[in-house]
């Protein structure tokens, strides 16, 4: 083939080979997880149009995730701090978090869900005491009084550095019990392990773990329930707290010892 038909042939093998080139280049760019724009995708204008690549957008880990959770929440505490729990709704949050209420689905799907982690944002230092204390090898009484001294200690810092923030988070308490139920449960099954410890060295005699429970929370609870805490707080005391627990200890058992005897009210 010579003449003109052999360099319009020639020209249009260029032709294609470009084509293959460009394509292979579209090929390998995708493979390697990139996004091809601009003249790359542009009809060939008889010219090398470089490529330009755009990183890929990675999906948030699971660090960020929780990072942006924690965010959120000190977000909606804040809200609460300021305006009252009332004034927390998701679109609240959405507008201080500076996104979208569709976004803030993605971390929080309800109120509620919200709400859950709040209360475990807030209860997370008690439980670490909780902890702390069961796993230490003090002995039952001493451990029993470490369990609820801590918490209080722990809880009167915080209303004595803002009593108005304090009462707010026990009305959202009120309002959501379910969400602070978990907590509740839990303490209370760590006190039935200090309860179990005592009574093998003899203590509550006749009385059962869940019984002495109750009782034990009954006669401690302006400690620990945080809705006589607020009203009682400025009698409260490490020392009154550590004379109720040696009651506990050397007279609390099944033993009838006449109150229960008595027929009627008598007076005095």
């Amino acid at each position: 083939m010579t003449g003109e038909p052999f360099r319009i042939w020639c020209n249009l093998l260029r032709r294609l080979s470009r084509s293959a080139l460009r394509l292979e280049g579209i090929a390998s760019a995708f493979l390697a997880g990139v996004v091809i724009v601009g003249g790359a995708l542009s009809p060939y204008n008889g010219r090398n149009t470089p490529f330009r690549r755009i990183p890929r957008v990675m999906a948030p880990t699971r660090n960020d995730i929780e990072a942006t959770r924690a965010r959120l929440v000190d977000l909606a505490q804040a809200i609460i701090d300021e305006r009252g729990g009332g004034a927390l709704s998701m679109a609240e949050l959405a507008a201080r978090a500076n996104m979208s209420t569709a976004n803030l689905s993605r971390y929080f799907e309800t109120r509620d869900e919200l709400l859950e982690a709040m209360a475990d944002h807030w209860f997370q230092p008690m439980v670490a005491i909780m902890e702390e204390v069961l796993a230490s090898d003090l002995p039952p009484r001493r451990k029993m009084y470490e369990f609820f001294a801590r918490r209080f200690l722990l809880l009167r810092a915080k209303w004595e550095d803002d009593p108005v923030r304090l009462q707010a988070n026990v009305e959202i308490g009120n309002d959501y019990f379910e969400q602070v139920r978990s907590y509740i449960d839990l303490a209370d099954h760590y006190l039935g392990e200090i309860i179990g410890e005592a009574m093998s060295d003899g203590a509550f005699a006749g009385l059962g773990v869940d019984e002495t429970i109750s009782l034990v929370n009954q006669m401690v609870a302006p400690y620990c329930a945080l809705n006589t805490m607020v009203l009682l707080m400025d009698r409260l005391s490490e020392e009154k707290l550590a004379r109720i627990i040696d009651a506990m200890f050397d007279g609390l058992s099944a033993q009838d010892r006449g109150a229960r005897a008595v027929t009627g009210l008598r007076a005095a």
